[in-house]
């Protein structure tokens, strides 16, 4: 009887022993199952771009093509500017320019110190409006001689006379290897051939004339005065 109390007694040790083997396992197996299950573990999220989420924008290329292609975005040719007319055309007509009658200058005639037996003519534009002047014309008479001075010196060039330039021109009365002559103390004027002269008095007068010469017109009195 002793030996069938403890049979029974290592029976059920076993048993519980069995039992709790059985329960260990189940709990091992239960965390097993917690670490591989994908939904356990947190994976990293990509955040769609939303209302306050800066989108960049296309780069436009240095040769003008971008995805846009508006020709707002393009840069825009100047428009052509209008060209003004010149100024010296040598008709007189250019930007209604007119040519410079006699009438339209004023006149001086004043000695000049040197060279001698030379005067200077100087003419000033009087006018309200800018002149045509011609360089080549001009017409120089003393009275009581005959014929008009000849020309002497280079040609010069017709330019606009603006209202009160003036423009000058030397005159000469007399050669010194020349004997003689005639006492004068003013001049006769006249721009071109063709008009009416104007009487100038001569400054400093009056002068030996025995052999008229006059110049064109020049910009400066340095320049008249050089011949």
């Amino acid at each position: 009887m002793a030996y069938a109390a403890r049979s029974r007694r290592t029976t059920a040790a076993l048993a519980a022993l069995s039992l709790g083997v059985l329960a260990l396992t189940a709990c091992n197996g239960d965390a097993d199952n917690d670490t591989s299950a994908p939904g356990s573990s947190a994976s990293p999220s990509v955040k769609a771009p939303g209302k306050g989420t800066a989108t960049p924008s296309p780069t436009r290329s240095s040769d003008g093509s971008g995805d846009s292609g508006s020709p707002s975005d393009s840069p825009s040719a100047p428009a052509p500017s209008k060209s003004g007319s010149g100024s010296g055309s040598e008709d007189g007509q250019d930007g209604g320019v007119g040519m410079c009658e006699t009438t339209d200058l004023s006149y001086k005639v004043t000695v000049a110190s040197r060279p001698v037996n030379h005067a200077l003519l100087a003419a000033s534009n009087k006018g309200s409006d800018p002149c045509l002047l011609s360089a080549n014309e001009l017409v120089i008479t003393i009275p009581g001689l005959d014929g008009a001075a000849e020309h002497m010196g280079p040609s010069g060039k017709d330019w606009i006379l603006e209202v009160g330039e003036s423009a000058y021109a030397g005159i000469l009365f007399s050669r010194a290897d020349t004997a003689g002559g005639k006492s004068a103390d003013k001049v006769e004027v006249a721009l071109t051939p063709s008009e009416s002269p104007t009487t100038v008095p001569i400054n400093d007068g009056p002068v030996t004339v025995n052999d008229g010469q006059v110049t064109s017109f020049f910009g400066t009195a340095e320049d008249a005065l050089t011949y």
